[in-house]
């Protein structure tokens, strides 16, 4: 058994396990951890206790002071002006892919670009020319159609933050049959999220009963 805090690095994002390396943290404590990809700013989403790891567990650097805030802002900027040039190459190149966001570590080592395509993009030239226009190691990763109206956000047909962006740590699986179970109208109109798949609160409606007999379906 190894002790560890719960960090959360995005609103409604996974919660990752850290050794907090002899660091008193509360509920909500802001602070750097290491990552494989280097120091991250965080926030405590699950207070410390006893897991069983299946691999040592990275560290809690410190609780994170009104310096790393600031450089955490700063990098959020960087990473808005690194996403308008890589709009730009991503044009001149001519590659059917739609860029999604930027992001940087906390020390600015590693740029992410998250992405989405209809299918698989042979980016390799696009990364020779980031790499050459970026100090930075760059990534580019592709994620699906939920995961970019995670990351942008916005208002469902309820009016409300889409629950993805404002709760939601994980997407399970949807079927038309909720619908029908529902007696709702089957037009794509109302039962279609921002991100043209079904809608997730077509789940949290669902009468518990049947939640077990269409939980494989999509």
């Amino acid at each position: 058994m190894a002790q560890a805090v719960g960090i959360r690095f995005r609103s409604a994002g996974k919660v990752f396990d850290f050794d907090p390396a002899g660091n008193e943290l509360q509920y909500g404590a802001r602070v750097v951890v290491s990552t494989v990809h280097g120091q991250e700013l965080g926030w405590v989403a699950r207070e410390e206790r006893e897991v069983e790891p299946e691999a040592p567990l990275r560290p809690v650097v410190r609780e994170a002071d009104y310096a790393d805030l600031e450089e955490h802002a700063r990098m959020r900027d960087k990473a808005a002006q690194a996403f308008d040039l890589a709009l730009d190459v991503i044009d001149h190149l001519d590659i059917d892919m739609d860029l999604v966001e930027a992001e940087y570590t906390l020390d600015g080592n590693h740029l992410t670009f998250y992405f989405t395509a209809d299918g698989r993009v042979d980016f390799r030239e696009l990364v020779r020319e980031l790499n050459s226009r970026f100090p930075s190691r760059v990534e580019l990763r592709q994620i699906g159609v939920r995961d970019e109206a995670k990351i942008l956000g916005g208002l469902g047909m309820c009016g409300r933050p889409m629950c993805c962006s404002t709760f939601l740590t994980e997407f399970q699986s949807v079927s038309i049959r909720m619908a029908k179970d529902q007696g709702i109208s089957l037009n794509p109109s109302r039962i279609t999220g921002n991100c043209g798949r079904l809608l997730c609160c077509l789940r949290f409606e669902q009468p518990m009963e049947t939640k077990a007999v269409v939980a494989g379906e999509h």
